[in-house]
């Protein structure tokens, strides 16, 4: 982040006065992601030197930790202005604005929120809640595990995910103990590949968080191994806790006297696969003759900060098919599937109503701890919450807005920002078939709106909850 210090120590003219020591203070705070110290010490750097380069560069690195995009794009303009030949600015001028222009059109959604009138809860339902990935720190390399050994890592949001019939997440990688070293890493520089490994012992966070059921098809779970996938599946059978994600895996749950099954798909054939339609189709239909629900949950599409649209067709990233998700997710709908959860793009994505079936195309990152990009789009996740009526209709759901802090810590965001995502993205992607989203996060179907945005229902016999 420092570049433009020795840019600035170059000028011509007079020899600079020494940077004053707020800078060094700032730029450390920033490397321990403390936004609010950093902004404090490197605007004290730009009062006490209102020339210096890298006190306006960094202060905006201090702004975009804390996602105040209109001051990121004022430090770095002031940067542009003193110094025109800055190496990075430019680029980094263009996410800025960017990112602020997608805030300011965010901000333009909410006031446009429609209302969503919560539907009647029928007497046999059950009510759901759902995340996106999950990693709550990893043994490789090393230093990347959360303090307290992560004790406290879910303390802000343990109340949301409990507070549901079940809950699923997603486990984005392997809970394994092993010293071995990582085959997907090998030949790789230190810190350039990524590869996830969590302790076994944090097994028990998922389960005092309330987690029931989980999927561990992703692209992460074989990053140790064949041994590690099955530490996994072990971990996660000694804690009480089901999954599936390897090939033909079904999870079997008893909620309100309903038998639900929940199918897990990555794009791998080491997997259930999202790219073998026809077999998913049939392990669907295989489902659904064991269980009265069946729940789909995919990890799909292409990655990062861009990816926040679903598109038409199949997804390529770094040249790896990463599925046709409409088309799949129609597919298991087809077949029996109830409600269909995505994740993996590691971003919000739109939600759309199928024949009366729910489709989440990514939860986003929820709780992904040390070695994650977590900024602007990537730093927003939340918990969504639905119910289903017992013969799998949607009947009513809700997003729970998160965003991550620090190295990746989950916490409630009061500011709502993944209810403005999904609304937008819904509207954009999905234009006759998006959800409807409130301004509390209330969704519902888009074909039951009438004038004004009201969204009436009146399914069921039994108060909703």
């Amino acid at each position: 982040m420092l570049p433009a210090l020795v840019t600035a120590l170059a000028l011509a003219g007079t020899p600079p006065a020494a940077p004053p020591p707020e800078l060094e203070e700032g730029v450390a705070a920033l490397k321990a992601k403390n936004a609010a110290l950093a902004a404090e010490k490197l605007q004290a750097c730009v009062e006490k030197q209102p020339a210096n380069v890298a006190c306006h560069w960094e202060l905006g690195w201090a702004f975009y930790l804390s996602g105040d995009w209109e001051r990121v794009v004022a430090e770095w303009s002031e940067v542009k202005r003193l110094d025109p030949s800055h190496a990075e600015v430019d680029k980094r001028l263009e996410e800025a604005r960017g990112q602020l222009a997608l805030r300011r059109k965010l901000d333009e959604a909410a006031a446009q929120a429609p209302t969503v009138r919560p539907a009647v809860r029928p007497e046999v339902s059950i009510r759901l809640r759902a995340v996106g990935d999950m990693m709550l720190g990893t043994t490789f390399p090393e230093g990347y595990l959360p303090p307290d050994d992560g004790a406290k890592l879910l303390d802000d949001v343990k109340d949301w995910l409990a507070d549901a019939d079940l809950t699923f997440a997603n486990f984005e990688g392997p809970l394994c103990d092993t010293d071995e070293p990582s085959d997907k890493c090998r030949g790789s520089k230190p810190g350039s590949c990524y590869a996830f490994k969590s302790p076994t012992r944090y097994a028990k966070y998922f389960v005092e968080a309330g987690i029931d059921v989980g999927s561990t098809a992703n692209n992460h779970n074989g990053d140790f191994g064949e041994a590690c996938r099955r530490s996994t599946e072990k971990t996660l059978d000694a804690a009480g806790i089901k999954w599936s994600g390897a090939p033909g895996t079904i999870a079997s749950l008893e909620r309100n006297g309903l038998k639900i099954g929940f199918v897990a798909f990555h794009t791998s054939n080491a997997t259930n696969d999202v790219n073998d339609l026809a077999t998913a189709v049939k392990l669907v239909k295989v489902a659904k003759a064991q269980h009265d629900l069946v729940i789909v949950s995919f990890h799909g599409g292409a990655e990062g900060a861009k990816a926040t649209h679903v598109p038409h067709g199949k997804e390529l990233f770094y040249g790896e098919n990463r599925g046709d998700l409409r088309r799949f997710t129609h597919g298991v709908i087809d077949a029996g599937a109830d409600l269909v959860i995505g994740h993996g793009p590691h971003v919000l994505r739109g939600m759309e109503i199928y024949k009366g079936h729910l489709v989440a195309y990514s939860l986003g990152n929820f709780a992904t701890y040390g070695r994650f990009n977590l900024s602007g789009p990537t730093a927003v996740g939340c918990v969504l919450e639905v119910v289903l009526g017992g013969d799998g209709k949607f009947v009513s759901g809700k997003i729970l807005p998160t965003k991550q802090i620090g190295e990746g810590v989950p916490v409630k965001d009061p500011d709502g920002t993944a209810i403005r995502y999904v609304r937008m993205l819904s509207e954009e992607d999905f234009p006759k078939t998006g959800v409807l989203v409130d301004a509390e996060g209330n969704i519902g179907p888009r074909e039951d709106a009438q004038p004004g945005g009201t969204i009436v229902k009146a399914k069921g016999t039994a108060p909703g909850h």
